[in-house]
Formats: C-alpha cells, structure tokens, sequence
C-alpha cells in the first residue's frame, strides 16, 4: 500500500521513532542493525572509488565494452579494499565504498587508493586499449578517483521488509564521497586532513624519503577545508 494518507502515516512514525544506538566493534552488515530503529556507531575510515568518464564510455562505446571495463574497475577495487582489511558495503553505478577500521585504518584505507590507481593506469588502460577498437580509435583514457575520510558513522537501515539496505550518517561517508568526485589531471587518490595526520610512514613517503601527498583547499558544505591529493600510484 502506498496511497497518500498511509505514505504521511509512515513519514510521522519515522520521525517519531527514537534509534535504538549501540557501539560497534566491527564493520555492520546489513542484518546486524534493526530495520525499525536499530542504529551503529563506528569510528571508520572510508573510502570511495569512482570511476571517471564513464558517461563518456557509454556515449562512445558499445554497451557491452562500457559494461566490461566498469566491471574491471569494480573487481580490481573490490578486491584491493578486502586485501588492505576493508569491507565492501555499496556499489553505486560505477562507484564502490570501501570502510576501513582499526589502529591502520586510515594508511591501509590511502595505500588501497593508490593501488587502485595503479590498477587503472597499469591494468585496465592497457588492456582495455588493445581489447576494443572504441577505445583505441577514440583515444579514450580510463581514469579514477579515490576519496578518503575519516570519523565517527552511524549506520542505520532504511527502506521496507525485503527492499532495505544501509544508509551511512556522518561526514566522513559524505566527505569522502565528494572527494571521489574531482577530476584533476594525473591526481587520483584525495585524503582529508583528518586522514593525513595519522598517516604510517609508509603511507606518507616514497622509498626516497618524499612526501607523496600536497595539500589543496577544498570546499564543501560552505566551509573551505584542507585536503591531501596525490599523482603516485603503488603496486600492489
């Protein structure tokens, strides 16, 4: 039933309804947070992965390329967050989120976006180019964004019985999402500020002792904050 007057009864017991909150110890999957008011708090790294120019891909390409190098990027992503101890818990289109926790969590989370990076450049790109003439007669560049912050998440489900799924509340899941967003030339991995500071050595330097990360302002939600982008890419 979804008529008008039973739609503003649902809205009212939403908003009536007190979330039943409780510490979580690990990344909540769906099941384990109540559909009626169940609530999770979490402190989390988390990490978005988009793939850049796919509306370019599906205007250029045959469906079926398009729909392969998506899936490409979508495994090699998914498998480098689960390898770096994340937990996969949303696809969107082209874009998958990675949440991250623990004492490492925020350099297993970055040195997961720089290999991701890695895989796009070095794996996909190529492949893709000798794999299918739209790509190759177009001169189409496969690229990437990673965005990555850090902070305490309450996850809540939504929807109804059967339909539902988690909805992540918090900055760092808005944050980073944005952050996955920008297209700036060779720059494919965005951390925040917050995520920079507890950075492990490995994660902020080269092998030659140089900081991998500049930082940038970025804007968003009307305040301009400062966040860390970097060129260099790691093998996995």
């Amino acid at each position: 039933m979804a008529s008008e007057n039973f739609l503003k009864d649902r809205v009212e017991t939403l908003f009536r309804t007190d979330f039943d909150q409780r510490d979580g110890r690990v990344v909540p999957a769906t099941d384990d947070v109540a559909l009626k008011n169940g609530a999770v708090k979490i402190e989390a790294a988390f990490l978005y992965a988009d793939l850049a120019g796919s509306a370019k891909l599906s205007k250029t390409c045959p469906w079926s390329t398009t729909a392969k190098i998506i899936r490409a990027f979508l495994d090699c992503s998914t498998r480098l967050i689960i390898k770096h101890g994340g937990h996969v818990r949303s696809f969107d289109g082209d874009r998958v989120m990675g949440i991250f926790i623990g004492d490492s969590k925020n350099s297993n989370a970055s040195i997961c976006g720089r290999e991701i990076h890695w895989s796009v450049r070095k794996i996909i790109q190529p492949a893709a180019a000798k794999q299918f003439k739209s790509i190759s007669d177009n001169g189409i560049e496969i690229r990437n964004c990673s965005g990555i912050d850090v902070g305490e998440i309450r996850a809540v489900r939504s929807g109804i019985r059967n339909s539902n799924d988690l909805i992540w509340i918090g900055k760092a899941a808005s944050f980073s999402a944005k952050l996955s967003d920008v297209r700036d030339g060779g720059y494919c991995t965005y951390i925040s500020s917050r995520t920079y500071n507890k950075l492990s050595k490995e994660a902020k330097f080269d092998e030659q002792g140089k900081n991998m990360w500049e930082a940038r302002p970025f804007n968003f939600s009307d305040d301009t904050e400062t966040v860390y982008r970097s060129s260099q890419w790691k093998k996995p």
